[in-house]
């Protein structure tokens, strides 16, 4: 097993955008377009992914919620967030961010939605 830290390089967290629970990151490209020869690495070999890396592009293919990644992936919170935060910085993932509460229909128009679904 590897210790959190070391996967993150000992960084706690990342420093670019905030990446929120539920935020849907998905792969920026076909697999073969993948960060294999872009250098994010552990082991010094500047052709190869960390498995990690892997397992985010692999699982990513269809959107995921950070949290779903971080539960499939059975590794901490901060951690996914960090290793997504080296993916976003090459431009291997996307995120698509949870609409602001703003966006959402008020409490009245859900209720009047309601008794018409039960209307009918």
């Amino acid at each position: 097993m590897v210790r959190p830290y070391a996967l993150t390089g000992g960084r706690t967290q990342y420093d670019g955008h905030d990446l929120d629970m539920v935020a849907l990151i998905e792969t920026a490209g076909e697999p073969e377009e993948s960060g294999q020869a872009r250098g994010l690495h552990r082991g010094g070999h500047a052709d190869a992914l960390d498995p990690e890396h892997e397992m985010i592009l692999s699982l990513c293919r269809t959107p995921l919620s950070v949290v779903e990644i971080a539960s499939d992936l059975e590794l901490p919170l901060g951690v996914v967030r960090v290793l997504l935060g080296d993916l976003l910085d090459r431009s291997l993932v996307r995120v698509r961010r949870p609409a602001p509460v703003a966006q959402f229909p008020g409490e009245r128009v859900l209720k009047e939605v309601i008794d018409g679904i039960r209307a009918l």
